[in-house]
């Protein structure tokens, strides 16, 4: 039973790891120290070393023989390739995602995309990330398809990294706006046109986010990228989230504890 203990709070630590990551509080480059991580979480180094394994395995973090864990800096290249196969998967999903539809999800789905635009509109570039992923997730969730969603959230928090990375130099109001013709399409229940507009969304977004990537490698050239040490607090600054996120592991007056 220990080793199950065990696997329970490596989960823990990387959905706090994954979410500071998707939040960027630890941008793409940035160095994980397993140490500091494991003193801010009050674990063991154990649960933290599983937890980079298993987001490497996720392509969000990468190792490097002697000098620890990053996360992965995203090349032009491999956003079109995640973003040409979510294309496909979505436009799966949402097909699926047809006869299960209500007024009450339409009704749902279009919140989503209003939080989006007032996010755009108030500069708030992380809340405008997390919107657009809630709303892609509760497509996917309504196909109802267990496999479809294994293999897609495979590939999301990979994705998202790229949103987080360049949202501040892409139009924010544009890719909020992308989201309705997918939402009309399903309101209409035309599997075709629901196709159509999720590859345009994907294409389109593709291609400003490729733009954005480039943008950002040359800034990075000119010398004015931070070094990856910058972030090595970030989960200091949100200690209290992750011990809240952490929950349900024994804890004691020093913070959490790990079952041996």
């Amino acid at each position: 039973m220990t080793s199950i203990k065990r696997s329970v709070l490596s989960d823990q630590v990387k959905d706090v790891l994954l979410q500071a990551i998707l939040s960027g509080q630890y941008p793409p480059g940035s160095r994980i120290v397993e140490t500091r991580v494991a003193r801010e979480l009050g674990v063991s180094q154990a649960p933290v070393r599983e937890a980079l394994r298993d987001l490497e395995a996720l392509g969000v973090v990468e190792s490097t023989a002697f000098q620890g864990a990053r996360v992965r800096q995203p090349e032009r290249a491999e956003l079109a390739e995640a973003y040409g196969v979510r294309a496909e998967l979505e436009s799966y999903g949402a097909r699926l995602a047809l006869p299960n539809l209500t007024e009450v999800h339409i009704e749902e789905l279009q919140g989503y995309i209003n939080e989006m635009q007032q996010a755009a509109a108030t500069g708030d570039a992380l809340a405008e990330a997390r919107v657009d992923a809630a709303f892609h997730g509760r497509v996917m969730e309504l196909a109802a398809n267990a496999t479809l969603s294994r293999v897609w959230g495979f590939l999301e928090p990979m994705s998202r990294t790229y949103i987080t990375f360049v949202n501040h130099r892409i139009n924010s109001h544009e890719i909020a706006n992308l989201h309705q013709p997918i939402l009309d399409a399903l309101l209409v229940r035309d599997p075709d046109q629901t196709t159509t507009a999720v590859r345009r969304h994907f294409r389109i977004a593709g291609e400003m986010f490729a733009e954005a990537l480039t943008g950002e490698a040359a800034a990075d050239s000119a010398g004015d990228n931070p070094d990856a040490n910058a972030a090595g607090g970030a989960l200091g600054t949100n200690r209290d989230l992750a011990g809240r996120r952490l929950a349900g592991v024994s804890s004691g007056p020093d913070g959490l504890k790990e079952h041996q």
